[in-house]
């Protein structure tokens, strides 16, 4: 088995007396996906953040390749950082960006790279999603949802990133476009080799991009294993999650 990545450990975070994550741990190597699911509220998205440092944990350990990451180790954190890519729920491109410069934001303004490379990285980047040069310098407004999370998924992944986070990345998306937008997620996070990290409610797409699932509740992985296993995986709160089922453990938001 290849060396995690990524690994956090018992990590704790609350706001105020809401204990949002309460013992959480999540190991990934590389070359491997692990989907996260769980309700709304469970601390999914707030154990990204953990991990990427924008929210900083109440305890428990974080390291990134082997390195403690955390606010007592800020080189460590900038090399993750550097070595990471963010595919955001709602895209998060830059209105009044073209699509090559919001795909190459990276590169023009953290690496200082000249426009003229920058732009043909850029449409480089896009023809690996599955879009042509003619859209580079159109603007966000001017394209389908489901193109817009094709800029965003090349924006993500042009620097070349060793681990990847999906934050609901098929939100939005009829079924259709879910399905392409996840053929073209699991291609190019094997191409690159990356870890992935993906917090979904979708379970098309938690099958289908998936080495490994992993059930949050109460802020804490209550089950994990292989994405094949998660139909039979044998314990109720998975069970009542994957089938959608309103009877259960899990009790619906009122």
């Amino acid at each position: 088995m290849s060396k995690a990545l990524l690994e956090l450990k018992n990590v704790h975070k609350s706001f105020g007396s809401k204990h949002v994550l309460q013992g959480f741990d999540l190991d990934v190597a590389p070359g491997k996906s692990i989907v996260i699911i769980g309700g709304s509220g469970t601390g999914k998205s707030v154990s990204i953040k953990c991990a990427l440092g924008l929210l900083e944990p109440d305890s428990g350990e974080m390291f990134f390749d082997g390195k403690q990451i955390g606010p007592h180790h800020a080189d460590n954190r900038e090399d993750m950082r550097h070595r990471t890519g963010m595919l955001f729920q709602a895209g998060a491109l830059f209105d009044s960006l073209s699509v090559w410069q919001n795909v190459a934001f990276r590169l023009l303004h953290v690496e200082k790279m000249k426009a003229s490379e920058a732009k043909e990285q850029a449409i480089e980047t896009l023809k690996k999603v599955r879009l042509g040069a003619d859209i580079a310098h159109q603007y966000p407004a001017e394209l389908s949802g489901g193109m817009q999370k094709r800029v965003s998924l090349a924006r993500t992944i042009i620097t070349k990133p060793e681990l990847i986070f999906f934050d609901e990345p098929t939100t939005g998306l009829d079924p259709i476009t879910a399905d392409a937008i996840n053929d073209l997620i699991l291609e190019q996070t094997k191409t690159l080799g990356a870890a992935s990290v993906t917090i979904t409610h979708d379970m098309a797409s938690a099958r289908k991009i998936s080495d490994e699932i992993a059930m949050l509740v109460d802020g804490k992985i209550i089950w994990r294993g292989a994405s094949a296993d998660v139909d039979h995986s044998g314990n109720a709160y998975v069970d009542q999650f994957v089938h959608g089922r309103a009877e259960g453990p899990i009790q619906p938001i009122r």
